[in-house]
Parts: C-alpha cells; sequence; structure tokens
C-alpha cells in the first residue's frame, strides 16, 4: 500500500459568519504521518472532514495525488476512516463489517475473503472473525474499525480522535500498534487529537492549530524543544514561563543581558531542564521554596514558588543519589541557557499561516 501526496491549498471554511478553517495550507508528503492538534475549536476537525468530503470548503482546494477531489463525493476520494466511536455495524459479524468497504466495491468473493482474513491478522483478531460487535471489548471493536478503514488499501488514512474512548493502558497500546500498522502499511496518515502525548508519540511531524489556523508545524522534537510562541509552549506539555518584560520581570539579571526584542516576551523552560543546584551550578539560579511535593512513580514533581510570586514546576527522576526534597524547604534552582527558549505572544493570523508549509 503506497500513501499518496496531499495538499490543502488556502482551504476556508465559514459557517455563516463563523470561520472554522482560515486560509489552511499544509503539503503532506507520501506515507507521513501527520498529526493535527489543538484544542475544540481549532479547526482540526474540519480540516480532516473537507479532505474527507464530509464538509464543502467555501474557498481553495484538497488535492490528494496532484487531483483535486472537491469535486468528488466521499465514497470517490478512496481514503479510509477510523472514528472515536467506532461506527461498526452491530447487526454484522466483524468478518462483514471489514468486508463491508470490499463488498461496496464489487470486489470478487475470494479476494474479499483474502483481503479480511489478513487485515484481522494484522490487528490480532483472526480468531474473532464470526463474533458480533457487542461481545467485542473497546480495544478490539477499534481494531476492527482500524481493519475495515485499511482493508481496501486506501493511500490515504483519516483517523478522527480514534483513542479518546479508550482507558489510558488501552491507549497507550493502541498508539504503539497504530505506529506499527503504519509502519507496515505506508499509507498516509491525518490523525486529529486534542491530546499532546498521542501527538508526540505517533506523529513523524505535528500541525498544532489554534482558531482554526496553524500555528506552528514540525517534528514532534522540534515542536516541544522549540516551541516558536507561548501559545505553543503552553499547549505542548507542561513548561515554565519566566516573564522578561521589564515591568515585570521575574529573573532581571538574566533579563539584562537578552537581545531587546527578546525582553518583550517570556523565557520557555520546560521542568526535566529545571534543577536543584549548588549557586554556580548553572548558567541561570535563583531561590524557592517548595509548596507541593508529588510522588509520580518513576519522578517526584516539585512546584516551588519565588520570591517575587512566580511558580515553577520540576522534576527528579529516581536513582542514586538522587535525594528527596521536603515541602517548605528552601533550595536553589538553575537552568543552562542552552535549555530555554524564548518565546513571544501571538501576533495573529498571517503569522501562524506562514509557519504551515509542508
Amino acid at each position: 500500500m503506497a500513501g499518496a501526496l496531499l495538499e490543502f491549498i488556502d482551504l476556508t471554511k465559514r459557517y455563516g459568519s463563523v470561520t472554522a478553517l482560515d486560509r489552511f495550507n499544509l503539503t503532506v508528503a507520501p506515507g507521513e504521518f501527520v498529526t493535527f492538534l489543538g484544542p475544540s475549536g481549532s479547526g482540526k476537525t474540519t480540516a480532516l472532514n473537507l479532505l474527507a468530503g464530509f464538509a464543502s470548503a467555501t474557498n481553495g482546494d484538497v488535492r490528494i495525488a496532484g487531483q483535486s477531489v472537491l469535486a468528488l463525493p466521499p465514497e470517490k476520494r478512496n481514503v479510509g476512516m477510523v472514528f472515536q466511536s467506532y461506527s461498526l455495524f452491530p447487526h454484522l459479524s466483524v468478518f462483514e463489517n471489514v468486508a463491508f468497504p470490499l463488498r461496496l466495491r464489487r470486489v470478487a468473493k475470494a479476494e474479499v475473503t483474502r483481503r479480511v482474513e489478513e487485515a484481522l491478522a494484522m490487528v490480532q483478531l483472526a480468531d474473532f472473525a464470526g463474533r458480533m460487535p457487542n461481545e467485542l471489548s473497546g480495544g478490539q471493536r477499534q481494531r476492527v474499525a482500524f481493519a475495515r478503514a485499511v482493508v481496501f488499501e486506501p493511500p490515504v488514512l483519516l483517523m478522527d480522535e480514534p483513542l479518546a474512548a479508550l482507558d489510558l493502558k488501552l491507549r497507550e497500546q493502541m498508539q504503539f500498534e497504530i505506529r506499527r500498522y503504519h509502519q507496515a502499511l505506508g499509507c498516509t496518515i491525518i490523525f486529529v487529537t486534542h491530546d499532546q502525548g498521542e501527538a508526540l508519540t505517533l506523529s513523524d511531524r505535528v500541525a498544532v492549530m489554534r482558531d482554526g489556523y496553524i500555528v506552528q508545524t514540525g517534528t514532534p522534537q522540534e515542536i516541544y524543544d522549540a516551541p516558536q510562541s507561548q501559545y505553543v509552549a503552553e499547549f505542548i506539555g507542561t513548561t515554565n514561563l519566566f516573564d522578561l518584560a521589564p515591568n515585570g520581570c521575574d529573573l532581571p539579571e538574566l533579563a539584562a543581558t537578552l537581545p531587546a526584542a527578546v525582553l518583550e516576551g517570556k523565557l520557555s523552560v520546560r521542568p526535566e531542564k529545571l534543577r536543584p543546584v549548588a549557586p554556580d551550578g548553572a548558567d541561570v539560579t535563583f531561590r524557592a521554596v517548595l509548596s507541593q511535593v508529588v510522588f509520580q512513580g518513576d519522578h517526584t514533581l516539585y512546584e516551588a514558588q519565588l520570591a517575587g510570586g512566580r511558580t515553577v514546576t520540576f522534576r527528579t527522576h529516581r536513582g542514586p543519589g538522587v535525594a528527596a526534597l521536603s515541602r517548605g524547604a528552601e533550595v536553589t534552582l538553575g537552568f543552562d541557557l542552552d535549555d530555554s527558549v524564548p518565546v513571544v505572544p501571538e501576533t495573529g493570523k498571517t503569522a501562524g499561516q506562514n509557519a504551515s508549509g509542508g
């Protein structure tokens, strides 16, 4: 199964006076796994529906393998779709649910049997072909939905919050299975989620969305390590934001050494980059009082307050020589400048769209 090139070109969708997607531009390479990540109302599902054919565009174009598909109905676009709700036919067996797209395409009976058996084997449900959907667990139903979506070998697979209904452990297991399926199939995948962990775990590239446009695209590591704005820094994982502006600076000694343009924003430091140190043990050090201590298994999460009232978080991993810290203790915390990223507030949709190209 070969993946197809996808192109979103100035794609816009309006519902009356509400703009759900605003001049959306993105190119997805054949076989690439791209996640649309954002909160509710950010436009991620709208973009997916326009690609699938479940909604019509106000302006712009969507192309698959170089051909515009806006005039085609959903069934002619040759894309697979996995929904959050599974959308299995309750009156059909597992085999017939998976076979449905092939029967719709009038595939020969012997070929239907072969492909369904291969798809069920891939999702480790070969022994469940005769069961009904209500006899399956949530994870098994999601696997059936996945098998049905890929059984006709679509070049493009769309996944709309497919793991949201699963419990945490099963969700994490399915993430690794989806990665394995993608590597085996080679199709182009667009995955929609509001879960940052899913996006970082699954994606070749992440498109962070807000208010109908793309704020930043990049590999998971690029998005996490080098956020281009305060919005991305705060939305992806957890971060500490230090004010640099002169009228409310948290770290005045540091601010004196930074370029004037940086001082309009904040400095982002991830919790794992902030650590207890000796007074001269890092590029930037400051005193703080521990206000919360939360044991989380392999690491301990701490919350601390600076003299000016700013709250920061950091974590220490369990291991030899790592001392436990107590609530109320005064500590010296520090970070190296290479582990910090200056970020600025959003400057409007134009900046976000300029960052949205493939």
